[in-house]
């Protein structure tokens, strides 16, 4: 497997805005509640890590409607035994990016994308997600088709240059064995009054996210369990959490009505402890 990511960030950003294109994550049985492109489920150890390095606030959760789950807030949702099914994925806030060639726009991109370079600010840290490590690998693994060919098809060139399944591979995680290990459950619906909605406007709170964070954190792989200690424990931590990702989206948001300028990023993100990105060049 061999990608050319340069310019590109097409699996880290939503770039729908820029090219008309299939719906690809709207084609299952179920539809999620928020419209965040390609949003990456992250592992309950992916989920972890965030919370022990202090950057539990970048992450958001998404659930899913089935009509035969359970209603809260007048959506029903998927669920397990009454538990409502989530998984945890990275919050994408808007950028000034410019892929593709294209001009400089405003674009929901991953927090830890530098909309600058259009490099991630963790691809060689230990916290860097295991499906963002392996991708395309699963989807080449399944015959389906990649983000990469969705780019070439809308605006030419190679991005995929090797379609090989990579060896190696970590478990994809699908059907019952995801379950407490990428796929969580919610323990108490109840507690999710006045939550969905927030999920489906997109304005979930800090404390919102907490609880989703630490339900995925406390799992347990293969069941519906949750360490209750452990969860208030990990609810706790990541209510705590106050890093650069948190005032560098408030400061994204304020940017909204300005020309779209991606060298902003240093400022807002860099110069409040965002990791830097070495370039092309490198």
């Amino acid at each position: 497997m061999e990608v050319d990511c340069e310019n590109c960030a097409g699996c880290c950003i939503d770039w729908r805005p820029l090219s008309p294109h299939d719906e690809h994550e709207r084609g299952g049985a179920r539809d999620p509640l928020d419209d965040t492109y390609n949003l990456v489920p992250l592992t309950r150890e992916d989920v972890r890590g965030f919370v022990d390095a202090g950057l539990a606030d970048a992450l958001r959760p998404r659930l899913w409607q089935d009509d035969s789950g359970v209603e809260v807030d007048g959506y029903t949702l998927a669920a397990i035994d009454g538990r409502p099914v989530f998984f945890v994925g990275l919050r994408k806030p808007e950028k000034p990016v410019a892929p593709f060639g294209a001009d400089p726009t405003w674009l929901p991109s991953c927090i830890f994308l530098d909309p600058d370079t259009l490099q991630c600010r963790i691809h060689d840290a230990d916290l860097y997600p295991e499906e963002c490590a392996e991708y395309p690998g699963h989807n080449l693994a399944l015959d389906s088709e990649t983000e990469c060919e969705r780019v070439e098809d809308a605006f030419g060139g190679d991005r995929l240059l090797d379609d090989t399944t990579p060896e190696g591979l970590s478990g994809l995680l699908l059907g019952p064995q995801a379950l407490g290990s990428k796929v969580f459950c919610y323990p108490d619906p109840d507690d999710l009054d006045g939550v969905v909605e927030r999920v489906v406007s997109d304005d979930l709170t800090a404390e919102d996210r907490a609880r989703f964070v630490a339900a995925a954190a406390a799992g347990s792989p293969g069941t519906v369990a949750i360490n209750e200690n452990a969860f208030a424990d990990y609810r706790d931590r990541a209510l705590d959490a106050d890093s650069w990702v948190s005032a560098a989206i408030e400061d994204w948001d304020s940017h909204r009505e300005d020309s779209p300028n991606p060298g902003l990023a240093e400022q807002v993100e860099e110069d409040r402890g965002a990791p830097t990105t070495p370039g092309w060049n490198a």
